[in-house]
């Protein structure tokens, strides 16, 4: 089996970018309530449709919450096979020297609901590019894409070695880096470059010393409450719509 698609939002989706060779299983007991996701299945003319037991169908993803569906892309899987996936230097090297770009580099976020929901907001804020570490992080597995509900398989998404030399790179192609940090400058008065990296720590960490030291710019976000730190992926949603808000104004 190749990649595996739970969560109807994350499997709708899916099925516009499956390729030959793709499955839907449907628990043959819910089969009217997927009539519709079936039917967009059998459209592309490359997706089979098996009706299967519930039993059958949960061993397929033990543990998770399929709620009577299930999509197997095909293909050898590594990682999410199916997302878009490319690297720093290529993404760089596609940009005009005019062209504005917005960037979010995750580093240490290491549970996969915070991965998805980023995603989601980075979909919906335009971001051009996520970029994780190979270590010390969730990669964007089955319960990423449900979670992310099919923003996943829209973001384009660079795995890299080495944060700091990404961070280089950014910096060599005229990019101006931002690490989140509570001690930082508020977002506010922060007036985000056309070229913008944002760097997002852990919960638990924030960014390493290294990748700290490369930013160009420490941003906070102004809080009154009584609890000391955001959850990253509203910290994340939060300095995403002010980076865009600002090219609204502009």
């Amino acid at each position: 089996m190749g990649e595996k698609v739970y969560g109807h939002h994350a499997i709708e989706e899916a099925i516009k970018k499956a390729g030959m060779g793709s499955t839907l299983f449907i628990d043959r007991t819910k089969a009217d309530k997927f009539s519709a996701m079936i039917r967009e299945a059998q459209l592309t003319g490359k997706i089979a449709v098996r009706k299967v037991s519930r039993d059958e169908l949960e061993r397929m993803l033990p543990g998770a919450d399929l709620r009577g569906a299930l999509l197997d892309m095909g293909g050898p899987r590594r990682g999410a096979s199916r997302l878009q996936e490319t690297t720093v230097e290529e993404f760089c090297a596609k940009l005009g020297d005019g062209d504005n770009a917005l960037v979010l580099m995750l580093d240490g976020i290491t549970d996969p609901h915070n991965l998805g929901a980023i995603l989601r907001s980075a979909d919906q804020f335009g971001v051009d590019l996520v970029v994780i570490p190979e270590r010390r992080s969730v990669q964007a597995n089955e319960t990423v894409v449900k979670v992310s509900s099919g923003a996943a398989q829209y973001v384009p998404i660079a795995v890299v070695t080495n944060l700091s030399r990404a961070i280089g790179t950014f910096k060599d192609n005229g990019f101006w880096v931002y690490g989140a940090d509570m001690a930082g400058e508020s977002s506010y008065s922060i007036e985000f470059a056309g070229k913008s990296v944002i760097v997002m720590g852990s919960e638990g960490d924030g960014m390493s010393q290294l990748v700290r030291k490369n930013c160009d710019h420490i941003v906070s976000i102004p809080m009154r409450g009584h609890i000391d730190s955001l959850n990253v992926s509203v910290a994340a949603g939060i300095l995403l719509y002010e980076s865009r808000r600002e090219d609204q104004v502009k």
